[in-house]
């Protein structure tokens, strides 16, 4: 009898339990280029749109911080696709220095695989084959035996590469035609969707067009022309309306570049995102796709007019507006809001422009990497009296020359050299050789994020991090990314759709959680390399 008892109890409490719920028909993964925390809570309260109701209906992190010291687009945007930190990974920047050659390529570069359709660059991102690790798509891809899709959309390569993985599609713009383009790793003839959404020539449409604001002018925070801004990006002009054609009288390069800056390029993204919808057949079966979506334009702003400026305030509201459609879309696609999960987050946030910090009285400075690099050569040359060369990139330092590379020097003394130099100058908080790397105290907790950022065939001979407020650029105005301070790394991550418990999660958690919890919403394996975890909380709501 107590046997029989047992029984029934088991019973009941396996029938009390949910039926478990099937995987998505269509996971939309978006990631917006520099949306830094920060940025995102100072513009929320306007945000109405589709970003806004993602943040009031989802699972809000708003603030997931990267573990690695360079955050950049090509490392944010694999870290994203794997759950891994690019000591796994291997893309450790945009780009790295090839000895080689002796010059830098962009890290994603790919001799073998040629630009289909468009312009080939010799030292451009053109495939894949350079990230070591798996990905969420690939994961996908071969859970579901091929049958899941996988798209991959952005402006930029180094962004869609890696969404993409090595088994998906993966399209961006070409400036020097205006097209959606891929590589011959991914496709060896242009798909019948993409060739009919390329003939509409959109950037071609926006030559003649203007970007005013989209809000009336006192609802804009500060003043349209401040005096940090560059005098003319992009040939744009500094304030309101912009002209978008660049100086030409015929579409064309320029004008195609000053259209990936523009929000234009937003809907250009969500146009490409419902052609490939449709061309794909995404969402419309029970076998889970994923359409991964990276807007390129706000970095773009960023690094021209600077994360306070009208400018980025009103990208976020036409981003605003364009995710809106994007989700609308999406949702059609899968057959309603109860087949679509939703992942949003950033790559990487990014610093004021240095001399508008400075003029607030925080103590920015503008370093210039081609200056710092001529300084540390002049200091080995002297010290090992040999010609030594130096190429500074962001927080990595190549060291390179004759005597060094036939042996005539004694490397790790050179690196210990160059290590020793950069701690002692002012932008500097610490600079490691690679050969103390593992060794190194960690005092400040500085050394661990160069570790976890640090991959050996890809990354510089010594590492650095500079000081607070100190904005790494080689471009006189403008400002940049690329540090471990928070509002470089700290960014939102927002989980919405179906199996999310929504609410707002105010833990801080790292970036490598969002495809590992995505896998769990898809009921499959995390991707071979991955590091983080599923957020329990935003799947249970405990």
């Amino acid at each position: 009898m107590s046997r029989l008892l047992t029984t029934l109890a088991v019973l009941s409490a396996l029938s009390a339990l949910p039926a478990q719920a099937k995987a998505p028909k269509l996971t939309l993964f978006i990631s917006v280029d520099a949306l830094g925390s920060d940025l995102l809570l100072r513009n929320r309260p306007r945000l109405t749109g589709g970003l806004g109701r993602l943040l009031d209906t989802g699972a809000y992190y708003p603030y997931a911080r990267y573990a690695y010291a360079e955050a950049r687009t090509a490392p944010g945007h694999a870290t994203l696709a794997t759950g891994a930190n690019p000591w796994r990974h291997g893309i450790v920047d945009n780009d790295v220095y090839e000895r080689a050659s002796g010059q830098a390529v962009q890290v994603y570069l790919d001799p073998t695989h040629q630009v289909l359709e468009g312009v080939t660059v010799p030292t451009a991102d053109s495939s894949p084959a350079n990230l070591m690790a798996e990905t969420l798509a690939d994961r996908l891809r071969v859970a579901t035996q091929g049958r899941g899709k996988v798209v991959a959309l952005s402006f930029k390569a180094r962004a869609a590469i890696p969404l993409a993985g090595r088994t998906g599609q993966a399209w961006w713009f070409d400036e020097a035609t205006g097209k959606m383009v891929t590589s011959t790793w991914y496709a060896k003839e242009v798909p019948a969707w993409m060739q009919a959404f390329n003939a509409r020539k959109l950037a071609d449409a926006g030559f003649s067009k203007t970007w005013e604001l989209l809000r009336p002018r006192a609802e804009y925070v500060g003043e349209d022309d401040r005096a940090t801004e560059p005098p003319d990006p992009y040939s744009m002009g500094r304030t309101f309306p912009h002209a978008l054609n660049g100086g030409l009288k015929a579409p064309g390069p320029g004008s195609y570049r000053v259209f990936s800056v523009s929000p234009l390029s937003h809907d250009l993204l969500v146009q490409s995102a419902k052609a490939a919808l449709e061309g794909e057949g995404l969402g419309k079966d029970d076998v889970p796709d994923i359409l991964a979506v990276s807007f390129s334009g706000t970095d773009a702003v960023f690094h021209a007019f600077g994360p306070y400026s009208w400018e980025m305030q009103d990208t976020l509201l036409r981003l605003d507006q364009a995710m809106g459609e994007l989700i609308t879309a999406a949702e059609r696609a899968a057959g309603g809001k109860a087949h679509l999960t939703i992942a949003l987050s950033a790559d990487h946030g990014g610093a004021e422009i240095a001399e508008a910090w400075a003029q607030a009285g925080v103590p920015a400075v503008r370093l210039n990497p081609v200056e710092a690099a001529k300084g540390l050569a002049q200091e080995l040359q002297a010290k090992f009296k040999a010609d030594v060369t130096v190429k500074l990139l962001e927080l990595d330092v190549y060291l390179g020359g004759k005597a060094l590379e036939s042996g005539q020097l004694d490397g790790v003394a050179v690196r210990r050299a160059a290590a020793a130099w950069l701690a002692k100058q002012p932008f500097t908080v610490l600079a490691v050789a690679k050969d103390d790397l593992d060794t190194a105290p960690d005092t400040g907790g500085l050394v661990a994020p160069l570790r976890r950022g640090y991959y050996p065939q890809r990354s510089g001979d010594v590492l650095f991090v500079s000081k607070p407020f100190y904005v790494v650029s080689d471009y006189p105005r403008g400002t940049n990314h690329g540090t471990p301070y928070s509002y470089d790394t700290q960014v939102p991550v927002v989980f919405a759709g179906k199996g999310v418990k929504p609410g707002l999660y105010l833990q801080e958690i790292d970036p490598v959680d969002v495809t590992p919890t995505l896998s769990a919403l898809l009921e499959m394996g995390m991707p071979a390399s991955a590091e983080g975890k599923p957020r329990a909380e935003a799947l249970t709501g405990k």
